[in-house]
This record gives structure tokens, C-alpha cells and sequence, in this order.
């Protein structure tokens, strides 16, 4: 757990760090500036961070369990407000694909899956978010599992340089569901 410990120095670190100035960093993300107030650019920067160190766990994540649970989550980000419209279904499914991690598995099951969640989120959302929830929390019986999906989660949220606050409220949700503190994520 070392090196969670470190992931999450860097990550406060950054936080810190961003808060007394906007040093947006650039991370190939489409609207950088569209985050309002002063905690936009600390969750950017974040996000940054996390997904850095999500790449570097690559070949630790290749568990069935951790792809389902990813997906579950995805879906349930891009449909956190309670709906998802096709640019954002489609705009989710190239994150997903040209994730680094995510690139373990083979993409018509990273595709199939989201989309069975996102059909079920959009069909009735109370009743679809509680078998997402289920999914997702099949990965809390590894704890390194059970924050990558949290972290997989919290890049694509933040793809778009915001994560609204509904966004946070499902993202805190899944922790609770993974047994993580969502402090860890500045939830």
C-alpha cells in the first residue's frame, strides 16, 4: 500500500499546489477552462495526477473484476445527472477506449459492457444505479481494484476539465460501495 500512500501525497500535493495559483498544466483535454471558481483547476490537476498514476498500475489491472466494475462505473458517471444523450454516450466510449489501462481488455467488451449500463441507467435510473452499484462493488475485495475504479471514474469525470457536483456525488458513492475513503479523493 506504499505506493497508494505516495499516489495520494502527489495527488494533495498538486491540490495544494494549484490553489494558490492557475497553472493549468495542459493535459490534451477538450475545454480546459470551462471549470468555474478556483477549484476547477485543483480537480483538472488532480485528475491529471490520477491518471497518471493509473497508467502506471497497468499490468496489475487486468482482472475481469476490475473491467466490470470500470465500465459500471463509467456508465454511472456519464449518466449521473440522470440521463445520457448520444454525444455524451459516444464522447465516454472513446475515453474509454483510448484509455491506457482500459487498453488490457479487449474493446468490444469495454463497449458491450458500458453500453448494457448505460441502457439500464436510461431505462429507469434509481433501479439501474442500484445494479451498477452492485457491479462496482464486486472490486472492493482487492483493495488496489477497488481505487483504480474509483480513479477510472474520476478521469473520465474530469475529462472535460469540470466534474460536477453530481458527478462527485455518485463518485462518492462508489467509494462507499468500494470500502474507500472518499476523502482520499478530495470528496
Amino acid at each position: 500500500m506504499a505506493m497508494w500512500d505516495r499516489i495520494k501525497d502527489q495527488a494533495k500535493g498538486l491540490q495544494q499546489q494549484s490553489q494558490g495559483g492557475r497553472n493549468s498544466g495542459g493535459h490534451g483535454r477538450p475545454g480546459p477552462g470551462s471549470g468555474s471558481g478556483s477549484g476547477g483547476g485543483s480537480k483538472a490537476q488532480l485528475v491529471g495526477v490520477l491518471k497518471t498514476q493509473l497508467a502506471s498500475l497497468k499490468t496489475e489491472l487486468k482482472s475481469g473484476a476490475y473491467r466490470d466494475a470500470s465500465m459500471a462505473m463509467c456508465a454511472l458517471v456519464a449518466a449521473a445527472d440522470g440521463s445520457v444523450d448520444p454525444a455524451e454516450r459516444q464522447h465516454v466510449e472513446s475515453l474509454i477506449l483510448q484509455n491506457d489501462v482500459l487498453q488490457n481488455f479487449p474493446p468490444e467488451q469495454l463497449r458491450q459492457r458500458f453500453n448494457k449500463h448505460v441502457d439500464q441507467l436510461s431505462f429507469n435510473f434509481q433501479q439501474g444505479k442500484t445494479e451498477v452499484m452492485q457491479e462496482i462493488a464486486k472490486a472492493a475485495k482487492k483493495p488496489m481494484e477497488a481505487k483504480a475504479v474509483v480513479q477510472t471514474g474520476f478521469v473520465v469525470a474530469g475529462a472535460d476539465g469540470y466534474i460536477a457536483p453530481a458527478e462527485e456525488q455518485v463518485l462518492r458513492e462508489a467509494c462507499m460501495a468500494l470500502n474507500v475513503s472518499p476523502q482520499e479523493f478530495g470528496l
